[in-house]
């Protein structure tokens, strides 16, 4: 099942949301500052394109809150607000719940993505 949903996911809104990951990444490296953040975009885009069987810990001190402020002030909040719009429509079926709440999963590791690890199931 996970193998359906993968490849449903990203031929379905998936592959814009990786991309998303992607090119913030990109941007992130442009400068010598931002590539621990672009290397994170990166670590999230794999997750954004294929989400099925994986899950998303949160942890981290003081340093990941700093740094996640930084991100969200930046460019979290506009990846966040995006991936929750596209769930919040995907959730409108009852077919496009589970889609919808891969989005929702997106939308809370887009608003502090430092501290997070990947687990799969």
């Amino acid at each position: 099942m996970r193998l359906i949903g993968n490849i449903l996911w990203f031929l379905l809104g998936g592959f814009v949301s990786g991309m998303a990951w992607v090119l913030s990444g990109a941007v992130w490296c442009i400068t010598i500052i931002g590539i621990p953040y672009g290397l994170q975009c990166f670590k999230f885009a794999g997750l954004s394109f294929w989400p099925f069987g994986r899950r998303i810990e949160y942890g981290g001190g003081a340093v990941s809150f700093i740094v996640n402020v930084i991100w969200f002030l930046l460019n979290g909040w506009w990846m966040a607000l995006g991936n929750l719009a596209i769930g919040c429509v995907w959730c409108i079926t009852i077919i496009g719940i589970p889609f919808g709440i891969q989005f929702f999963k997106i939308a809370k590791l887009s608003l502090s993505p430092f501290g997070a690890t990947i687990v799969r199931d």
